[in-house]
């Protein structure tokens, strides 16, 4: 499961990456605008054309949760992971209907069920603003530097998208400010789920077999987008071609890969070694213990805190890899010699200068602000809301250029989605993981630290989460709604112990991103800047930027690997998850595979390996063929991959691929949906 948990966005403040060397192989998340066909040319003698390219872009989606997913019919189907729907069944089961765990198959599009929070996007259009940007930016610096270029980034923005209903328009930093580029995006706010397995289908083999494989997982589900109450009928959609692979084929995934770290310089790589990852990990794994022995209370607080729980899981099984990696010394060493090859071959030119040294001295001072910065938005899914509340009724006072980044024309109206969506709120779960946030910042700020003081006064992080969580209202939508409508009046007036709580700290956590802007993210933009000169010049066209949740194309193939000396073959089948059942968790049978175990055609390729290149954010993303048919959709990566956030190991990174023909099979007879298999083969649908 690569999706990358919700936990975690804060806690990873992540600077500006910066360049390794040129990309070989089958490396590279490639921007759509700059697919690499030569080069695929000269290793596969075929590349796919503009029109190929074309179609493709336009069937695939991003999911606003943290996904990506694609258009597979002409009445709005979306194809996505069960791991990407799992919070949207969470949020619509009840301790009498189980939706999560017992899946979710309607009779009819009627009975199809909105996700709350939940966008879906398609890329329109890319343009370059590059020029515009660092107009803007001149020879500012530091927080100076942040606020122009945020401010023209606003600007482009609200020009580019004036129907904010329709469209979504977005200024993404490139090579960590060496590019600029404008995104357009046709969006649906009404998505509704379609069709989901049972749980069990999807997490066969749950945490152990997490990032490995061989695998039997069928991790696949379906969405439908609607507008104006009707199904959306795309400008393209992907062909469903439910057949096994062909070892050796040349495959495409598609879709919007989170972030990734692989241009960082040596500076930033020792700091994510040293303090993010170690925190992070020691963190996360006091949290899965304190779930786990909660759930343990009762049958009801099991069902309610197994998604938060596979999600840790995942979170923490893919840090410990990233530390595993930066400590081996091979990887290290080679992502050290990265960095002396560029060195070198920029060292004479005036112009770029020694940025390493610029940007070394930008994460000293990130090294610094590191834990206040982590701890000053505690963890809660109520203070969540509460600080955007509070935010967002400052923020719209203003100018839309002199607003923070979320709370400008362009971002507020997934802002206020989010923020209004009916999305239940699993109180025990909210105390307990700020009541553990609370804990780690008195720890790691000491008791004397003026922010540990402001964070927690005089009450200790048990008796403040119970009185925060215990006592706020912000649980209700109506009230969330009143609060945002009322503006600052209304957050003025509110007596909710939890906008009180964010109100306290809103001021200091205002500081910190004014002294992260000044000392951190100013100097880094200002360094990304040169280095990204010093890399075209050196690597030309053969670098491709890292991941910032865009939509990308990778090229690979279908194929195994070599692991401790013996072939993993690139295949398995859906008779593989019977032989591997144990009868106990996580290798106990879903329900419905044990009930239609008889009828299952066991031959069928249930799982697949490729050497795409992909990481967090690409779960659900499409697979393609030579044809631009799906094929599958990729959901995870093999454990080889958790080094990917800093580099591409060709011999040994895998994509791990739910088959469309296991998919098609369980629509046949193991979750019997005529209507659903007839729409994706292109008969007339109900």
């Amino acid at each position: 499961m690569i999706q990358r948990h919700h936990l975690l966005a804060a806690a990873m403040i992540a600077a500006p990456a910066l360049f390794p060397v040129a990309a070989h192989a089958e490396e590279g998340m490639w921007t759509f605008d700059g697919f690499p066909a030569a080069q695929m040319r000269a290793q596969y003698g075929w590349a796919p054309d503009q029109p190929w390219l074309d179609r493709t872009r336009a069937a695939a989606v991003r999911l606003t949760g943290g996904c990506s997913a694609s258009f597979v019919s002409d009445a709005g189907l979306i194809l996505t992971n069960h791991h990407c729907v799992a919070d949207c069944l969470a949020d619509l089961s009840t301790a009498d209907n189980d939706l999560l765990g017992k899946g979710f198959r309607p009779a009819s599009r009627a009975e199809e069920r909105k996700c709350p929070g939940q966008q879906a996007e398609v890329v329109t259009a890319i343009g370059d603003v590059t020029a515009d940007v660092k107009r803007a930016i001149g020879s500012l610096a530091g927080a100076d530097l942040v606020k122009a270029r945020d401010a023209r980034m606003a600007e482009i923005e609200k020009a580019g998208c004036p129907d904010m209903v329709k469209t979504r328009c977005q200024v993404v930093p490139l090579y960590g400010g060496g590019q600029y580029k404008l995104y357009t995006y046709r969006k649906y706010s009404d998505v509704r789920i379609a069709w989901a397995p049972e749980d069990r289908a999807a997490t066969f083999g749950g945490d152990p077999d997490n990032f490995n494989f061989p695998r039997y997982s069928l991790d696949a589900s379906f969405l439908r987008a609607y507008e104006d109450g009707k199904p959306v009928k795309p400008a393209a959609f992907l062909k469903w071609n439910p057949r096994g692979p062909q070892p050796g084929e040349a495959t495409f995934v598609v879709g919007n890969p989170g972030s990734t770290s692989r241009l960082y310089t040596t500076a930033q790589l020792a700091m994510d070694r040293e303090l993010r990852l170690p925190v992070t990990v020691t963190t996360l794994s006091e949290l899965r213990g304190r779930l786990i022995r909660s759930m343990e209370e009762s049958p009801e607080k099991y069902r309610e805190g197994q998604e938060e729980l596979n999600g840790i899981e995942n979170s923490l099984k893919v840090y410990i890899g990233r530390m595993k990696a930066l400590n081996d010394p091979a990887f290290a060493a080679r992502l050290a010699q990265a960095e002396a090859d560029l060195r070198s071959k920029s060292a004479g030119n005036a112009a770029i200068g020694d940025p390493w040294a610029d940007v070394a001295r930008a994460v000293d001072a990130s090294r610094a602000l590191y834990l206040a910065n982590r701890y000053m938005r505690p963890s809660s899914s109520l203070y969540d809301y509460a600080r955007t509340l509070v935010r967002a009724a400052a923020e719209r006072a203003k100018p839309n250029g002199e607003r923070l980044p979320g709370y400008t024309d362009s971002a507020l109206p997934l802002t206020e989605k989010v923020v209004l969506d009916n999305k239940p709120v699993i109180t025990w779960i909210d105390r307990q993981s700020l009541e553990w946030s609370l804990s780690k910042a008195r720890e790691y700020l000491g008791v004397d630290d003026p922010d540990s003081k402001l964070l927690l006064g005089s009450e200790s992080p048990e008796a403040m989460a119970a009185r925060l969580v215990g006592g706020s209202k912000l649980g209700d939508p109506a009230v969330r709604k009143a609060l945002w409508d009322g503006g600052q009046a209304a957050i003025d007036a509110s007596t909710d112990p939890m906008i009180l709580f964010a109100k306290k700290l809103d001021a200091r956590d205002r500081e910190l991103t004014r002294l992260t802007n000044q000392q951190v993210s100013g100097p880094l933009t200002a360094a990304a800047a040169r280095l990204s000169d010093a890399r075209f010049a050196a690597y030309g066209a053969s670098v491709y930027p890292d991941a910032t949740f865009t939509l990308r194309i990778s090229y690979g193939k279908v194929d195994g690997w070599m692991e401790r000396g013996k072939p993993v073959p690139p295949v398995t089948t859906l008779g593989g998850t019977y032989d591997r059942s144990t009868g106990a968790e996580p290798f106990d049978l879903a329900p419905a595979f044990a009930a239609n175990a008889a009828k299952v055609d066991r031959a069928v390729t249930y799982n697949f390996v490729t050497t795409n290149d992909i990481i967090g954010g690409n779960s659900g993303s499409p697979v393609l063929d030579k044809a631009g048919t799906v094929i599958g959709a990729a959901f995870d990566g093999n454990i080889n991959s958790l080094g990917g956030n800093y580099g591409y190991q060709a011999d040994v990174n895998r994509t791990v691929v739910v088959s469309t023909a296991a998919v098609n099979e369980a629509l046949r007879t193991i979750y019997p949906s005529p209507a659903l298999l007839a729409e994706l083969n292109g008969k007339r649908s109900r």
